[in-house]
């Protein structure tokens, strides 16, 4: 068994190597010596997660949680917690510190040894898990002993990795891009099918695992699996129709409606539908699955397509209406009668047994159109395919006067490429360019804001090294009650105060639009937003839908060739 001594120690050599491929060479080293049994558990670590990304389980550890823990094991009071927080800027650094100061009159288990116990990868695991689990009445208390537990069975230098996991935040640099390689060298594996294979699981400790024990053929045997979630194709913005059409030719045009993503997986009786993070809302949303399980005449499907909520005049309703029904988990019956909702389903991924995503487009389509009728509350999208400008504006100008975003504008021969947002989908907008940034700071307001978080620091993502990148800020765009709303749920986030200055954890992503993209030596992309103004808050995204740095140098460029001249920060 491998030690999370081991595990820490081959962190802390990572964590300072300062070369990717160097970095890629360390974690296939770390790969190849850990048991098969923990090979999965070590790559999710790696990763700084706990549970692969379809899971639903989530440690659900929050800053008062993980401080309350260090008090105990450390012999320290909260507020030494948030103070030596405040100092270091890191909760594993803080965590070091902490232990390191760990009081004599502290009676724990490793204080009768000479040094602290071996604990294994698989009990830090198994601790998670039954922290994962925890939940109601005493859930708290629950999870700050299993907490505590693990704190006092390690090192300070284990604590300070241990309390990063917690809060799946492992800062050592290491993202799927260096995951990927190193599993690639680690087992003798194409790069290519290992980015496939994860790309069909969404589990990169499955493919791990997969390619030690079977190697290149057992990784390509990986295919989709129903009720495990696959990331959600994604589309780059059209600066015209007119070279859309340019860059595709003949297109299959679609409306852009102004909804909710959602995934569909249809087992037999069974339908469970899934949220753009992931997240199982089958619940929330009782009567599109009962649409699903009535008119897709399917033994098994996996289905793309968009929640959408209209008024009592067919008009979309509110984005914030529509987010009311995803995020409720009480009273659905009642809150679906005030606001019912419908699913536009516009690909399909999967059918009786079947994989499709290398199936074109068209052909795609047109098994859709076998198998799904349309009827109460659900419908396939209609779907035009031509060369003309002319006859798509009439289309984009029809979605707008419906109320809806715009249109899709589609390669018929493409396959569905699952996360990935490249040139086959292009989306056109009147609205001015939107990103979606995950918040990883904030600054309280002052005057009439002054209880208020009113200023949010954005960050675009590096997918190589698993970071955040800051963009800037945005302190435009929202209503009192909306800065109220979230000052609540950034309160539970919060991982570093210091004065008015407020580091979160990553979790919030906020939809931003502006006015230009500028270079800037101010922050880390090495970008700054001109002008930018909240949108929406975007709960139905995750993580994975933050725009990477290569999205934002890409749209950059594009500024530059449409005549914009940008200006440095």
């Amino acid at each position: 068994m491998t030690s999370f001594r081991e595990f820490s120690q081959a962190c802390k050599i990572i964590e300072a190597t300062p070369g990717s491929l160097e970095m890629t060479s360390q974690v296939a080293e770390l790969l190849k010596r850990v048991s098969p049994e923990e090979l999965p558990i070590v790559t999710h670590f790696v990763m700084g997660e706990v549970f692969p990304a379809w899971s639903s389980r989530e440690v659900g550890v929050g800053a008062g949680i993980l401080y309350a823990a260090l008090a105990r094991s450390s012999g320290l009071s909260v507020s030494d917690i948030e103070g030596l927080i405040r100092d270091t800027g890191d909760i594993g650094e803080t965590a070091v510190k902490a232990l390191a100061k760990k009081s004599k009159g502290q009676a724990t288990f490793s204080s009768f040894l000479e040094e602290a116990p071996d604990i294994s990868v698989h009990e830090v695991f198994e601790r998670f898990q039954a922290i994962s689990r925890s939940s109601g009445k005493g859930s708290q208390t629950s999870k700050i002993k299993n907490l505590q537990y693990l704190f006092n069975c390690a090192t300070p230098e284990e604590v300070g990795y241990m309390a990063r996991l917690a809060v799946e935040d492992l800062r050592i640099g290491v993202g799927e891009g260096i995951v990927r390689d190193a599993i690639a060298l680690a087992f003798t594996v194409p790069v290519a099918t290992v980015e496939r294979a994860f790309m069909l699981t969404n589990d990169m400790g499955l493919v791990a695992s997969t390619a030690r024990e079977g190697g290149p053929e057992a990784v390509e045997g990986l295919g989709l699996q129903l009720n495990r979630p696959i990331r959600m194709m994604l589309a780059q913005i059209a600066p015209t129709i007119e070279s859309a059409i340019a860059g595709i030719g003949e297109a299959a045009i679609e409306w852009k409606f102004d909804g909710a993503r959602l995934q569909i997986h249809k087992d037999g009786d069974r339908v469970t539908l899934y949220s753009r993070k992931l997240e199982d809302i089958s619940s929330s949303l009782p009567e599109i699955a009962a649409s699903i399980g009535k008119y897709v005449h399917a033994d098994s499907a996996i289905l793309d397509g968009e929640a959408v909520a209209m008024d009592e005049n067919g008009r979309p309703r509110a984005f914030q209406d529509l987010l009311r029904r995803l995020r409720r988990k009480y009273d659905v019956d009642s809150t679906a009668k005030e606001v019912p909702l419908s699913i536009n389903i516009f690909d399909i991924m999967y059918l009786n047994g079947e994989g499709l995503i290398d199936v074109p487009l068209v052909k795609r389509r047109s098994l859709l159109e076998s198998c799904v009728e349309n009827g109460d509350s659900i419908q396939v999208d209609r779907q035009v395919i031509t060369s003309d400008a002319e006859e798509i504006n009439g289309i984009y100008t029809e979605a707008l006067r419906a109320g809806h975003e715009g249109i899709m504008i589609k390669n018929p021969q493409s396959p569905y490429s699952p996360g990935k947002r490249g040139k086959n989908w292009l989306k056109k907008k009147p609205v001015m360019e939107t990103l979606d940034l995950v918040v990883i700071g904030a600054e309280w307001g002052y005057g009439r804001r002054t209880n208020f978080m009113g200023s949010y620091a954005l960050a675009c993502h590096d997918p190589k090294t698993g970071r955040f990148l800051p963009v800037g800020k945005v302190a435009t765009g929202f209503s009192d009650e909306q800065l109220s709303e979230l000052t609540a749920t950034f309160t539970d986030l919060i991982v570093v105060q210091s004065g008015t200055k407020i580091e979160l954890k990553p979790q919030v992503i906020f939809e931003v639009a502006f006015e230009e993209i500028q270079r800037s030596t101010n922050y880390e992309s090495g970008y700054a937003l001109r002008f930018p103004r909240l949108v929406n808050v975007r709960d139905d995204k995750s993580l994975e839908d933050v725009e990477t740095i290569d999205r934002l140098e890409e749209m950059y460029r594009l500024q530059r060739e449409r005549g914009i001249n940008p200006s440095t920060s």
